[in-house]
């Protein structure tokens, strides 16, 4: 990709180059750690996503859909899988009779620490290897900015529908 190959409208060009990278670098990162012989890179985000905000206690699904940074469209097939292979489990949810919340394994647990150091080196041989620290911080910010943005206008539907 090259700049001149963008639409001369610079936010339009901006949405062109977010989602052609963001693509392009999950690819390239979900390669590198099959070519390492380690499960999907959702599955990654599956084990991070519970180990980093609920160890213990575990998260309802819905909450874990909204931490993924990888797109899920069927999450609850995703953690079936991840259940049989002994990485992930399901336990009632204490304050929902009816509910349950997933819990890491130390199976999952031990397979994320594997996991990381192949995608670590991978995002710093895609990404890091092209960016000084100052422009991954400005990059960033700027990224946290509209996500900001984007999150504040989900949390207004009535306000929306009134456009």
């Amino acid at each position: 990709m090259r700049v001149e190959d963008l639409p001369t409208d610079p936010i339009v060009a901006a949405w062109v180059a977010i989602v052609r990278a963001g693509n392009g670098l999950i690819a390239a990162v979900a390669a590198d750690g099959k070519a390492a012989g380690f499960p999907p890179l959702e599955w990654y985000d599956v084990l991070w996503e519970l180990e980093r905000r609920s160890p213990k206690r575990g998260l309802r699904p819905y909450e874990l859909e909204h931490g993924l940074l990888i797109a899920q469209y069927n999450v609850s097939r995703l953690v079936d899988r991840m259940c049989r292979a002994g990485y992930i489990e399901r336990r009632p949810c204490e304050s929902d009779a009816r509910g349950q919340v997933l819990v890491i394994t130390d199976k999952g647990r031990a397979l994320r620490k594997k996991m990381w150091p192949v995608y670590f080196a991978s995002i710093q041989r895609h990404i890091g290897s092209h960016l000084s620290a100052d422009d991954a911080r400005a990059l960033c910010a700027l990224l946290v900015r509209v996500v900001a943005c984007r999150d504040q206008e989900e949390r207004r539907p009535d306000e929306q529908k009134r456009r």
